[in-house]
């Protein structure tokens, strides 16, 4: 306990806290073996970037709607419910990608819906524990150290899945990987059994939250900032791996670039969650925010994998400086809002409605943009959707609880 005390502080750390981070940390390892490498699976299929795009469309579209329907049963039921169906829909995706093996670009929204529901289902319930089981003296240590998991995955996932996917031939590496992903699912599952139930009051509504943005200036710029946040998300997420593979023609070269990035975040999350204080938590939003956006021009007019890989190191370091502080800020927010401890889970719902519109609207824009315009057009939606986290400052910076 000592050792522990010196690494991470004098945080009091619940049961409760070490099963969500536990469960984080499942969810995580699961995501990083096998979420970047679904991309690479469908590109090898078609070699087609709009294919790649409409997966990612569909997972984004969704998700609004999968957010709205795990908080009525949030509200209805329990939310460790709302987890374990989250936990079985991503469950149910990984099978779906084993079932139809190389005939899988036949079926991307298929597989978008599944993870799009699945996604909603899950963070939905993550977030609103989160805020149940976190105080604002220990949301700092719970999002840094969640991070420094999130890393950890990172370094290992990827990595391994390089390393397996290129030892076996055609799509066999890629079974393995999607098998196991599933069995770490079903941990999840199995660890959530541990976590103490817990309903919620009243029915679900969200005019409450919707006439909060009338009346609350804090809670308004939360929402525009995770809209912006959601439009460099949205084609980020899945072009710069694409770009990656296209460069190297290589699986193990995108578990290199993993871990590197990982590797990055890891000693960049725990620095951050020990020694950003809340007096600079903005300042350390806007320095991420302008590195986020000027990383894209290190990859957009010459691509290699040498400069890939400084990309990597530039948003590894800026990606925690931001999350960090902006997670929390958003946090104490809603905590500060009208009817908080009665509404938690209609105000999360409204916050990733907004992130995911964000989201569909730029891929939205890079499907149309591609097929009109094909490599430039990739270039022109990253200068103007990258501003995303850069934007989301000047919004933050006016939240204030004075």
């Amino acid at each position: 306990m000592r050792m522990f005390a010196k690494i991470f502080g004098q945080t009091e750390v619940t049961n409760s806290l070490k099963l969500l981070i536990g469960i984080g940390g499942l969810y995580s390892l699961s995501i990083a073996l096998s979420n970047s490498f679904v991309n690479v699976f469908l590109w090898k299929q078609s070699n087609r970037m709009l294919d790649i795009a409409l997966y990612n469309f569909a997972i984004a579209a969704i998700q609004p709607f999968a957010f709205v329907v795990a908080g009525k049963v949030a509200k209805k039921i329990d939310r460790i419910v709302v987890l374990r169906l989250g936990v079985i829909i991503l469950s149910l995706f990984f099978m779906s990608v084993l079932a139809f093996g190389s005939n899988g670009t036949k079926n991307v929204i298929l597989f978008g819906f599944l993870l799009g529901m699945g996604y909603g289902f899950y963070w939905l319930a993550f977030n609103v524990l989160t805020f149940e089981i976190t105080e604002p003296e220990t949301r700092d240590f719970f999002n840094g150290f969640l991070g420094i998991m999130m890393s950890l995955s990172g370094m290992i996932g990827p990595f391994v899945s390089g390393i397996v996917i290129s030892s076996f031939e055609k799509f066999t590496g890629y079974t393995v990987i999607f098998f196991v992903s599933l069995v770490l699912f079903v941990c999840a599952v199995i660890l959530s059994f541990f976590l103490n139930r817990r309903s919620s009051i009243g029915a679900f509504t969200l005019k409450t939250v919707y006439r909060e943005t009338k009346v609350n200036s804090n809670w308004r710029n939360v929402l525009f900032a995770h809209f912006f946040q959601g439009l460099r998300e949205g084609i980020f997420a899945f072009v710069v791996i694409i770009f990656v593979y296209i460069a190297t023609n290589s699986e193990m070269a995108i578990g290199t670039f993993s871990l590197l990035m990982s590797f990055t975040q890891f000693i960049m999350y725990y620095l951050v969650f020990r020694f950003v204080s809340e007096k600079f938590r903005k300042t350390a939003i806007l320095l991420g925010g302008i590195m986020l956006y000027f990383s894209i021009y290190i990859i957009l007019f010459q691509l290699s994998y040498f400069t890939l890989l400084i990309y990597a190191v530039v948003i590894s370091i800026a990606y925690p400086l931001l999350l960090v502080p902006y997670q929390s800020i958003t946090y104490d927010v809603i905590g500060k809002a009208s009817k908080a401890a009665e509404r938690r889970v209609e105000y999360i719902v409204f916050r990733e409605v907004f992130v995911n519109v964000g989201r569909t609207l730029s891929i939205t824009v890079f499907i149309i943009c591609v097929s009109l315009f094909q490599e430039a057009g990739i270039r022109c939606v990253m200068m103007i959707f990258g501003a995303g986290h850069l934007i989301l400052y000047f919004f933050i910076r006016n939240v204030s609880f004075q």
